[in-house]
C-alpha cells in the first residue's frame, strides 16, 4: 500500500483539467502518439464539444520514481460542473489528496472555491497548481496573492505547469508522490468498498467503479449493496488502464472496478457500501445519500406516433444515468410524455442532447420547473413540481420555494449590472468581499427557479464573459406562490400553465401570450388569448381576424346600407367564433417553451 497514491484533480470550469490528464497519461506511456487524442478521459460528444467532463473517468498510471520505486497512481476524474456536486463528493472521499488546479490568467474562481472547500471537508492533501503559465496573459504573481488571501493556502509550495506543453508535469508527479499520503487500511478485515460510479456495458452489465477501504474483494466472492440490499456474484475485478485490465483481486486502498453480471445501473448507487455477503462488515461507509432531482420537465415527442420509440429510448437513457427520475405524464395538448425529474439545469441540457442525438427522438420539453411545497389548511403538506397538481387556493395556508446560496466573482466594473440582475431576480441577503484588488465576491440568496431560466445567460452577457457563477441549494422559504393558466379562446391550454411568484406573474403572461400571437395562424374569427390567475385576466393580445371588404359593392347611398352589410358579417363572425377551434401548431409550443427575456 506504500506504493499506492489516490488523488484527484478539481478546478473551475476551463482551467485544464481534462488536459492536465492528458500530460500525465502520456508522461507514464500508457498510450502511444499514434493512438493519442485530446480529452482522452472525455468519451462523449457532448462532452468534447463543450469542453466539460459529464460522466467522471478513473485511470491508474504506472509510474517510476527517479529511484527506481514503482508506484501506482489512480487519477478519479471528477464532473466540472455544480449539476454533479454529489458525485465530486464521493470521488473525493475516495482520495487521499487532490490537485487544485488554477488558470494563471483567469485566477481563482467561484468552482475553485466551492470545490476547494468540498476537499477541506474530507480533509484531504490539497496540492495548489497554477496551470497555462505559457499564456501571454499569465500573472503568476497575481494568482500567488489570490491563492494565499481567497483559498488560505500556501502559495511557496503551489507548482508552475503548463498542461498544453508538458512544462512542469515531473514536479506534478513527484509532489503526488511525496506530499499526498498513502492510503491506510486492512486487508483481513471485513470488506467496505466505496462506489463513486458506474457505467453501463451491454454485453456485461453494469460496470461498479468503487474505491476499497478495508478487505479484499475477488472472482467468486458474493457481495452484498449495503443501501438496498442487492446481492450479486463477482465475475471479474480490474483497475482502469484507458481499458479494463483484470486481476486476481482488489485489495484495501485499491481503485478498480467490480463486473457482477448486475442488469440494472439503478441497483449501483452512488456512495453505496459494497461490503461480503456472508461477513459484512458492521456498518456502511458515511456520507451515502439519494441524489435529488432539484429541475422538472415533461418529454414529450413532437410526433404522437413516436411514444413508444421515446419510452424505449428513455429506458435505455436511464441505464448509463442513475439520476434521471422519470414517471408516465400526458397532456390534452402534447399527448403522452414523460415528467422527469434532474439534478439541475445542464443535467436537463445533457439528457435532452443525448435523446436527439444517440436515439434519435424530436421531442418537445416543457418549461423546466422546481418542486414548491405547499401546506394546506387541514395540516397536509403537499410537493408539487408540475402545475397540473396545484392545489385549491382556498385550501393553502402558505407556500414554500427552494431557495439557494449563489456565488458570483467577477471584475468590479461589473458590480451595478450585477447586483441589478440579482435584484431582479429576487436576490436578497447580499454578501461582498474583496478576493484581490480589481476583483468582487457577491454573494445572494435567491430562488431556484429564477436561476434555472437564463440567469448563467444573462449574467455572461452582463458581464462580457468575466463572470464565474457557482451555487449550494439551503433549503425552503415562505414564498407567495400562483398559478397561471393560458387560455386560448376561453380554453385553458394545460401544457402552457405554470407556477410563478405574484410579482412575477403579469410579465410571464404577457410574456406567453405575446409569443403565441406571433405563432398562432389567423383565422376567420378573433382570436383571444388570455393570462389568468384564477378567474382574474391579467394579460391578453387579440390575433385579428381575416376579414373580407364586404362594403366595396357600396358607392354611394346611405350610411344605412353599409352598416348593414356590416352588422351581417358581425354576426356571421359571431356565429363561426362560437363552432370554430383554434389548433394551436406545434411549434407555437416550442417557441413558448424555449422563450427568453429579450
Amino acid at each position: 500500500m506504500q506504493q499506492i497514491r489516490n488523488f484527484s484533480i478539481i478546478a473551475h470550469i476551463d482551467h485544464g483539467k481534462s488536459t492536465l490528464a492528458d500530460r500525465l497519461i502520456q508522461r507514464v506511456g500508457l498510450i502511444d502518439e499514434r493512438q493519442f487524442h485530446d480529452q482522452l478521459l472525455d468519451t462523449m460528444d457532448i462532452e468534447r464539444e463543450r469542453g466539460i467532463t459529464i460522466k467522471s473517468q478513473t485511470v491508474a498510471l504506472p509510474y517510476r520514481a527517479d529511484d527506481g520505486t514503482e508506484y501506482e497512481l489512480n487519477l478519479i476524474d471528477t464532473p466540472g460542473h455544480v449539476d454533479f456536486s454529489y458525485e465530486v463528493s464521493r470521488a473525493l472521499a475516495s482520495c487521499e489528496g487532490v490537485l487544485l488546479l488554477v488558470d494563471a490568467a483567469q485566477g481563482v474562481e467561484a468552482q475553485t472555491l466551492g470545490n476547494l472547500y468540498a476537499a477541506m471537508e474530507h480533509n484531504l492533501e490539497i496540492i495548489p497548481v497554477i496551470n497555462k503559465i505559457d499564456l501571454p496573459s499569465a500573472d503568476i504573481d497575481r494568482v500567488r496573492e489570490e491563492i494565499e488571501v481567497e483559498l488560505g493556502l500556501d502559495a511557496e509550495h503551489a507548482l508552475l505547469c503548463s498542461a498544453k506543453t508538458g512544462a512542469g508535469i515531473d514536479e506534478v508527479f513527484k509532489a503526488i508522490i511525496e506530499r499526498i499520503p498513502p492510503p491506510t487500511g486492512t486487508p483481513d478485515k471485513p470488506l467496505t468498498a466505496l462506489i463513486f460510479d458506474a457505467q453501463y456495458d451491454q454485453f456485461r452489465g453494469t460496470i461498479v467503479s468503487c474505491r476499497v477501504f478495508d478487505g479484499t474483494v475477488r472472482p467468486g466472492d458474493t457481495i452484498r449493496f449495503m443501501s438496498n440490499g442487492a446481492v450479486y456474484r463477482v465475475e471479474e475485478v480490474g483497475v482502469f488502464r484507458l481499458r479494463l485490465e483484470k486481476r486476481q483481486e482488489l485489495s484495501a486502498g485499491e481503485v478498480g472496478y467490480i463486473i457482477a453480471g448486475i442488469k440494472n445501473i439503478s441497483d449501483t448507487r452512488v456512495g453505496d457500501t459494497i461490503t461480503h455477503h456472508e461477513h459484512p462488515a458492521p456498518e456502511p461507509l458515511r456520507g451515502f445519500k439519494e441524489p435529488k432531482p432539484m429541475v422538472f420537465s415533461s418529454i414529450y415527442p413532437i410526433a404522437s406516433d413516436d411514444y413508444q420509440s421515446l419510452a424505449e429510448a428513455m429506458e435505455k437513457y436511464k441505464l448509463n444515468d442513475a439520476a434521471l427520475v422519470y414517471q408516465k405524464d400526458s397532456s390534452a395538448a402534447l399527448g403522452q410524455g414523460f415528467r422527469c425529474g434532474f439534478l439541475g439545469l445542464l443535467h436537463l441540457e445533457i439528457v435532452q442532447e443525448r435523446l436527439e442525438r444517440e436515439y434519435n427522438q424530436s421531442i418537445i420539453m416543457t418549461a423546466p420547473s422546481v418542486q414548491y411545497k405547499f401546506f394546506l389548511k387541514n395540516g397536509q403538506e403537499l410537493s408539487v413540481d408540475n402545475p397540473h397538481y396545484y392545489p385549491d387556493p382556498g385550501s393553502i395556508q402558505r407556500a414554500e420555494e427552494p431557495y439557494v446560496k449563489i456565488s458570483i466573482i467577477i471584475p468590479e466594473r461589473y458590480m451595478g449590472a450585477v447586483m441589478k440582475l440579482c435584484v431582479d431576480r429576487r436576490g436578497v441577503n447580499p454578501h461582498f468581499h474583496y478576493p484581490s484588488p480589481g476583483r468582487i465576491e457577491v454573494n445572494f440568496d435567491m430562488p431556484l427557479a429564477e436561476i434555472i431560466y437564463d440567469f448563467y445567460d444573462r449574467l455572461k452577457s452582463v458581464t462580457q464573459g468575466y463572470g464565474s457563477f457557482d451555487y449550494d441549494f439551503i433549503g425552503y422559504r415562505e414564498s407567495d406562490l400562483v398559478k397561471v393558466d393560458i387560455l386560448v379562446n376561453h380554453e385553458k391550454v394545460d401544457a402552457l400553465s405554470l407556477i410563478v411568484h405574484r410579482d412575477n406573474a403579469r410579465q410571464r403572461a404577457l410574456q406567453i401570450c405575446e409569443r403565441l400571437k406571433e405563432e398562432i395562424p389567423r383565422q376567420l374569427f378573433k382570436i383571444i388569448i388570455q393570462g389568468a390567475i384564477g378567474g382574474t385576466i391579467i394579460a391578453r393580445s387579440t390575433i385579428n381576424p381575416y376579414r373580407k371588404d364586404v362594403t366595396a359593392k357600396c358607392y354611394g347611398g346611405d350610411i344605412t346600407r353599409k352598416r348593414k352589410l356590416l352588422e351581417k358579417q358581425k354576426e356571421g363572425k359571431k356565429r363561426m367564433k362560437m363552432i370554430g377551434a383554434v389548433e394551436i401548431p406545434q411549434r407555437a409550443f416550442i417557441a413558448v417553451l424555449k422563450s427568453k427575456e429579450d
